[in-house]
């Protein structure tokens, strides 16, 4: 058997999007849309999410489900990634910080759209990982290895935060690093089920949540 070339992988890409695409619809009702943003659908299609796996998972990279990346971590299916990167509702030259690096496939989306991305990962292998893929394909990405719910106060205010890890609820300090009229996207809740929400802040401080839909993911790990 031949091996999987840039075509195939293009082709199964394709497919994932589209899968996203059927998602979203089947969706519609919690999401209050029935369709991915089109410029975020057009990055998903742009970035080549098998160079950000374990390279023995490459082609299953593409299939809509988590996938194990080490350290007791998965990166999350294709339609949750892309649904909390849309919930976000980024615009070119927002500055984000996101929290939960791991291999930097939702780093290196978010710099295809345009942003300013500053990452912090509690992983130090996956820190280095990140860094490492995300230099081949030109993105230039901020990581640091640290506590994420502390987030990145040099570089704050930020536009959008995005929490790739569970809490019971969201960290003051990324709170507070929250730019007014900005948002959060984090998934909320006990160590089981969660809901991934949407925390935003009005231009006067006040801040409000939106539970989206239910998920799970692991907990956010916090310095003692």
């Amino acid at each position: 058997m031949k091996p999987m070339g840039e075509q195939h992988l293009a082709l199964l890409r394709r497919h994932m999007v589209e899968i996203v695409d059927l998602h979203f619809d089947l969706a519609s009702e919690e999401l209050g849309k029935d369709e991915v943003d089109p410029r975020l659908r057009a990055a998903l299609l742009r970035v080549p999410r098998h160079l950000f796996v374990p390279h023995q998972l490459a082609v299953a990279a593409y299939q809509d489900t988590p996938l194990p990346i080490g350290f007791d971590k998965t990166i999350s299916q294709p339609f949750i990634g892309a649904l909390m990167l849309d919930l976000l509702d980024l615009a070119p030259g927002h500055h984000v910080l996101e929290v939960g690096t791991g291999l930097g496939w939702q780093a290196a989306v978010m710099s295809a759209l345009g942003a300013h991305v500053w990452s912090v990962e509690v992983v130090e292998e996956f820190a280095e990982g990140a860094r490492l893929r995300l230099a081949s394909e030109g993105h230039d990405i901020d990581i640091r290895v640290g506590d994420g719910s502390r987030g990145w106060p040099e570089h704050a205010p930020f536009d959008r935060i995005l929490v790739t890890a569970a809490a019971a609820a969201p960290p003051s300090a990324l709170e507070e690093q929250l730019a007014p009229g900005g948002r959060m996207v984090i998934p909320l809740g006990g160590k089981e089920v969660q809901q991934l929400s949407v925390v935003t802040k009005t231009r006067d401080g006040a801040l409000s949540t939106r539970e989206v839909l239910p998920v799970r993911f692991t907990q956010l790990e916090t310095a003692i």
